[in-house]
């Protein structure tokens, strides 16, 4: 996938990334991108889809998480080192952190998604697999994934994607996103990352930076 267009998760990965494993992202990508064109294909699919598809699948009752983790995998022994962490880390903050769980909710079966265009640097930012909730009162909780090993998360990371949720989905109130950090057992709140006003440029800084950065190891390669 094309720094130019990506989704959200992986861009705030690229953004928080030491040096070292942002240069062997971006010469992931770039090789990548260049397979496609020679029509010989990618690496492969998305390795975390499966495992978000079971936890919507859970949250609207249609499954049991841990059954389905280990249906993954024995079907594909990639997934029996991170699949647990996944799993366990989840069930966690659903039990723990996600209070609103007492109340009645409902599930919403409708993708919540969209493309946010970055008019500044010519870039579009995908934000997909969004798991959301109905809660009594007609609110939501709009549920967006990351999954990165490293880094972690962070509230800085966490304002930035608060950022942009809210300008792609303007339906929905700011208060109402959250992010999870399933690797690590994140979990926040705008109110807690504590919105500062400037994230808009921040973002848009990061990126530019980020471009430079992949423009200049794809004209190197």
């Amino acid at each position: 996938m094309s720094i130019e267009k990506v989704n959200l998760r992986k861009l705030l990965q690229l953004f928080f990334a030491d040096a070292r494993l942002q240069r062997s992202l971006l010469l992931a990508d770039i090789r990548n991108e260049r397979a496609k064109e020679m029509r010989e294909g990618s690496s492969g699919g998305d390795f975390y889809s499966p495992f978000w598809s079971d936890v919507k699948d859970y949250a609207a009752g249609r499954s049991d998480l841990v059954e389905q983790t280990a249906m993954r995998i024995a079907a594909n022994n990639t997934r029996a080192r991170l699949y647990p962490t996944l799993r366990d880390n989840f069930l966690a903050m659903w039990s723990e952190m996600m209070r609103w769980r007492n109340e009645p909710f409902e599930f919403v079966p409708e993708s919540v998604k969209a493309q946010l265009q970055i008019k500044e640097i010519g870039a579009v930012v995908k934000i997909e697999n969004t798991a959301a909730i109905r809660i009594w009162d007609g609110t939501h909780r709009v549920i967006y994934p990351y999954f990165s090993e490293y880094p972690a998360l962070t509230e800085e990371g966490a304002r930035l994607g608060f950022w942009a949720l809210n300008e792609a989905l303007p339906d929905f109130a700011l208060d109402e996103f959250r992010i999870v950090d399933l690797q690590h057992r994140g979990y926040f709140r705008p109110r807690d990352a504590g919105m500062k006003g400037d994230e808009k440029q921040q973002f848009i800084q990061r990126y530019k930076m980020l471009l430079d950065t992949w423009r200049t190891l794809r004209a190197e390669k």
